[in-house]
């Protein structure tokens, strides 16, 4: 028989957004809130999370409660933002600092130059996966295999580059460090830089698509310049409609299992669903709705919804011709019974 007290909270539903720190994985980040919440007194809740991080990668990391977790798939999908810092003069097997240097180069790449190849890869571009990644090979996880010493060889995939910006650089000479220019914390600004002037690293900023392999794009803008590098930076600043604002601390996070109250911390369920219109629905077309039966004649548009009755989610909806098909139902308390 299990020792462990009653619970004196439900289960909650919504988001926590974790600034997941370097060094942490994010099935560990979904342990360490399971456990928060145990310890806070809650009951027995499910959790996931939208989209992983690598434990070298910090940044914004999704996680889903108790009913969100219906809506971790759709984050998995959603458009992402990271920075990334491009060491240049090495590259590693593992394209980050985790990794052997494999090759070696004496060219250092201008900021003119690197502005020159940035268009290149920007908008659908395709890319080979680093060997160093969770794809399956054979059945197979491709970094148990690189691991082993064996050879990977991963087909291109075709990924979207939205945008892709500089942010900071930070030059091969320090001669720039004069009365004219002070250092940042992260390097050069770009106004500090002049065009012609080599490259050490480069921190860029990235919004992909999914499947968007940051590691894979900084080992190709490097063969791009003529020269090699690796990662030695990477933090997701967005996943789709949450950024790193609304990101909380581990110690944030920890503060929970002592009692602080979850709600300051907790993101509604349809804050996931920031990009879809809302469906008011009435007592009865919810208690419809959450019966699975469809509404018909309604005049909004095709399209997907987030059915409301009054501030509760019922269900994420397509809209179809003025009928309703029932995409992802919620059994959230207070909905029309």
């Amino acid at each position: 028989m299990s020792n462990r007290p009653a619970p004196i909270h439900p289960a909650p539903h919504g988001w926590i957004i974790l600034d997941k720190p370097r060094g942490l994985g994010s099935t560990q980040a979904v342990g360490a809130v399971k456990r928060v919440l145990r310890e806070g007194g809650y009951a027995k809740t499910k959790v996931g999370h939208g989209g992983t991080l690598d434990p070298l990668a910090e940044g914004v990391l999704p996680i889903a409660l108790g009913e969100a977790t219906k809506l971790a798939g759709r984050m998995l999908d959603a458009s992402k933002i990271y920075d990334f810092t491009i060491l240049f003069g090495a590259e590693t097997d593992t394209l980050d600092t985790e990794g052997e240097v494999i090759e070696r180069s004496d060219v250092m790449p201008t900021l003119d130059e690197v502005m020159a190849v940035l268009p290149d890869f920007t908008g659908r571009i395709e890319q080979v996966p680093p060997a160093y990644s969770a794809l399956k090979v054979d059945g197979k996880r491709a970094y148990d295999l690189a691991r082993a010493g064996e050879q990977v060889e991963l087909k291109k995939r075709a990924v979207t580059i939205n945008s892709l910006t500089p942010c900071h650089t930070e030059l091969v000479s320090a001669s720039i460090a004069s009365s004219n220019f002070e250092e940042s914390s992260e390097g050069w600004t770009l106004n500090q830089v002049q065009g012609d002037e080599s490259l050490k690293k480069i921190t860029l900023s990235a919004h992909v698509s999914k499947g968007t392999y940051i590691r894979s794009l900084a080992r190709d803008i490097a063969h791009a310049l003529g020269t090699c590098g690796h990662v030695t930076y990477l933090r997701r600043t967005k996943a789709g409609p949450f950024t790193e604002t609304r990101a909380i601390s581990l110690d944030k996070l920890n503060e929970i299992a002592n009692g602080a109250q979850l709600s300051d911390l907790l993101l509604p369920l349809e804050a996931g669903l920031d990009d879809i219109p809302a469906l008011i629905l009435d007592q009865t077309s919810a208690q419809a709705v959450r019966q699975g039966r469809v509404l018909s004649e309604l005049p909004q548009s095709d399209g997907l919804y987030c059915a409301m009755l009054d501030n509760v989610p019922v269900a994420l909806v397509e809209l179809i011709e003025g009928t309703t098909k029932i995409v992802r139902g919620f059994n959230l308390p207070d909905v029309a019974e």
